[in-house]
């Protein structure tokens, strides 16, 4: 149950980020707020982690995330949303995902000039951010989604 609740977190994050090239701070500060006060309230993550790990997803996160930040890669929602994921986990799921969303990103940038052409308008429309070619800064988290998605089995 708890896996689902994430993913259906991170698809709402990728939904939005894909739609508005933005992730609203009611799903970044709220799920990591969140996954903070579950975490100091049980000692451990949303996922059963001990806090320990739920603390060094949370570093590793920021690990990944803020040297894409201050080159101007990522923006601000990806490091918030990162950081949450990190709160909720543990570090192997935040490494999967990340790793996972490269995998994904560089899977996109191979077949999306030939999978745009066959999208229907309406997508296309609802995914514009993600059009080939238009900008060298994706939105993250529909990748990180995919990463997720992808990588699913080796993080459980």
């Amino acid at each position: 149950m708890q896996s689902f609740i994430l993913l259906t977190w991170l698809a709402l994050c990728a939904a939005q980020d894909a739609r508005q090239r933005r992730i609203s701070n009611l799903l970044t500060f709220g799920a990591g707020a969140l996954a903070l006060a579950y975490l100091l309230w049980t000692g451990t993550t949303w996922l059963g982690a001990p806090a320990r790990e739920g603390g060094w997803a949370c570093l590793i996160a920021l690990a990944l995330t803020l040297p894409g930040f201050f080159m101007g890669r990522m923006g601000a929602g990806d490091v918030k949303l990162m950081t949450a994921m990190g709160l909720a986990t543990d570090g192997l799921f935040v490494l999967c995902a990340f790793i996972g969303a490269g995998v994904a990103s560089l899977l996109w940038w191979l077949l999306a000039p030939r999978l745009w052409l066959h999208m229907s308008q309406r997508l296309r429309e609802h995914l514009r951010y993600l059009e080939p070619g238009v900008s060298k800064k994706l939105p993250f988290a529909p990748f990180v989604l995919a990463g997720v998605l992808l990588s699913i089995h080796w993080i459980h």
